[in-house]
């Protein structure tokens, strides 16, 4: 990702648009055919000739053109010819947003891959499903990949949509108008590029398409600070169910031989706070003064090589995590069990309720019981509902312990995988 975003390659792509737009130009005879072949061949550029003419010139693009110009000889008069400087640099960055993206693309579909493996491996494996950090009731773990497998594929989609949104260029001018050139050169040129041509156009791109971009990124970068927080919880010591991998020769701290840390899934949380502010930017970016101003092209020097390197990085450490990571569903089960029962509160519940019980009288029946268990760590439900006599009168015994069965809970996850992978 870091060469799709070097200075070479910038350079790169945009003589290969000012090469397209003479090509163009030669198809319709507004300049020579020889010419245009003899700026394909000859066409290339020196970094440090243009660094020493952008220091006198103060602008990138004339110091390209001078230096490409020295490489080509006397047709160099053709380069360039009637275009402003954002008719290459919007339409190199288009190139440039659009392979960053396809490398991107390529990575996610990886990281599904990845995902569904995990997902069917561990789809009858049970472990307690939690809101608000408190145990709720079972689910399995696969059913939790799946999940992310799912949230990757719309985020697939997402990219997907906004390569489609950046893959445009224009040739229109100073200030979109054509003046001086023809609308057919720009129509010739960006086919040559694989690029659509935007409908309208001031001097520039309007940034509404990068940003789109750029807040596609940041939702992308959440999914991967999701998963990252998920597998951070997981690996507590009060909870292990899940660890990173830790390599060996790693260490945790300077100070405590024992650590084991989820360095790499806390890495990615804090990296997607930066596509996140960098997305913030990039809204900042719509709103640009009449026909264009310049606020726009410093912050994207930043953010876009940024963003896009980032993304990148967070989306190799998750694969790399996904691989190695440690499961251990016995620790799974035994936090199942963790809390004596409390888990299956609502089978009671709804079988009081089905015996004839008003909904709110069987509630406050469960509830104190349940209540009693969270304040008595020597306490369990299941001991206590056989005790109760008011339970007692309505659900026989055989039927209380028919409310603890784990399977109940999970009888529905192979429909769920189903609705999600199909036949796999």
């Amino acid at each position: 990702m870091g060469n799709i975003w070097t200075e070479e390659n910038r350079f790169r792509v945009m003589l290969k648009v000012e090469i397209a737009a003479c090509e163009a130009m030669a198809s319709i005879h507004l300049i020579p055919k020889k010419s245009a072949q003899i700026i394909r061949k000859k066409a290339s550029f020196n970094i440090s000739q243009i660094n020493q003419f952008e220091r006198v010139t103060k602008h990138d693009v004339t110091a390209f053109l001078k230096s490409v110009g020295l490489s080509v000889g006397p047709d160099a008069r053709f380069i360039h010819k009637g275009l402003t400087s954002s008719d290459v640099l919007d339409t190199a960055l288009s190139l440039q947003i659009r392979e960053g993206l396809d490398l991107l693309i390529a990575n996610v579909k990886e990281l599904t891959l990845i995902l569904e493996a995990r997902a069917l491996e561990y789809q009858d494996t049970p472990m307690i499903g939690r809101s608000h950090g408190v145990h709720a009731e079972p689910v399995t773990f696969g059913l939790k990949m799946l999940l992310f497998y799912e949230e990757f594929r719309r985020n697939l989609v997402r990219l997907e949509a906004a390569r489609k949104v950046i893959s445009v260029g224009k040739i229109s001018g100073a200030v979109g108008t054509y003046a001086n050139i023809d609308p057919r050169v720009e129509e010739r040129a960006l086919k040559m590029l694989t690029l659509a041509v935007a409908p309208v156009s001031t001097q520039i791109l309007q940034r509404d398409r990068h940003a789109e971009v750029l807040t596609t990124l940041s939702i992308f970068g959440g999914s991967l600070e999701k998963l990252a927080t998920e597998i951070r919880h997981l690996q507590k010591t009060e909870t292990l169910e899940l660890e990173e991998p830790f390599a060996e020769g790693q260490t945790g701290s300077s100070a405590m031989p024992h650590k084991r840390n989820p360095v790499n899934c806390e890495r990615i949380a804090g990296l997607a706070r930066v596509l996140r502010g960098n997305a913030l930017a990039a809204l900042e970016n719509i709103a640009l003064w009449h026909e264009r101003d310049i606020t726009h092209s410093s912050v994207e020097r930043v953010i876009l090589p940024d963003s896009f390197i980032l993304a990148h990085f967070m989306l190799r450490e998750m694969i790399a995590v996904l691989k190695g990571l440690q499961v251990y569903p016995k620790n799974m089960m035994e936090n199942i069990w963790k809390t004596r029962g409390l888990i299956f509160s609502q089978r009671v519940l709804l079988a009081l309720v089905d015996k004839g019980l008003p909904r709110e009288t069987a509630y406050k029946i469960v509830k104190l019981n349940s209540m009693r268990v969270w304040n008595d760590k020597h306490l369990n439900l299941k001991d206590l509902l056989l005790e109760d006599k008011e339970i007692n009168a309505r659900i026989s015994d055989k039927e209380i312990e028919a409310l603890f069965k784990l399977d109940y809970h999970l009888k529905h996850v192979k429909t769920i995988f189903k609705r999600v992978l199909g036949g796999k």
